[in-house]
């Protein structure tokens, strides 16, 4: 009786790695903000480090507005892709840049922010949950926080088009 041998686990995680890299590299606004993602299993985490250009008000300093939506949506986004991707890979042992080339990231519908506090001139965390995904359409929350996990600075839910898988196309 023959059995293959698993995988060793620093080939799985470096495949993952690249996997999550592949994908945030394939958006240009990504790197532009540099949001980076903190992967533990299939978890992420999504991380916005303090820059100047991030700052609304100078006055108080405060975050802008628009970057911290930006930094929620992006966290679902790529929750969602990651989602989609993470089944596909390790099912088939798929290489990395091979999926990322493939994957079509899901679409906003609408986005909702609530502002809970203003952001902080410093490092920045968010969490998205993904609340339901189907072949169309998928709702996420999404958490953000500095300092302290259990204190919010913004929050957001939003809708999402999915993208067609290979294969399906409309009648």
């Amino acid at each position: 009786m023959s059995s293959t041998r698993p995988e060793p686990v620093q080939v799985i995680k470096q495949r993952r790695d690249a996997a999550l890299e592949a994908l945030v590299a394939g958006v240009p606004y990504i790197q532009w903000l540099g949001i980076r993602f903190d992967r533990r299993g299939d978890e992420l985490t999504a991380i916005l480090p303090f820059d100047e250009k991030l700052i609304g008000n100078p006055a108080l300093p405060a975050l802008h507005g628009g970057a911290t939506a930006a930094f929620l949506e992006v966290a679902a986004v790529i929750e969602l892709a990651w989602a989609g991707m993470w089944g596909e890979m390790e099912a088939a042992g798929t290489a990395p840049a091979a999926a990322a080339a493939r994957l079509h990231l899901p679409k906003t519908i609408d986005f909702t922010v609530d502002y809970l506090r203003a952001g902080l001139p410093r490092d920045a965390y968010a969490r998205a949950r993904i609340n339901r995904s189907g072949r169309r359409y998928a709702s996420v929350h999404v958490e953000a926080w500095q300092d302290n996990r259990a204190r919010l600075f913004a929050q957001g839910t939003g809708h999402f088009l999915m993208p067609e898988a290979a294969g399906q196309h409309e009648a």
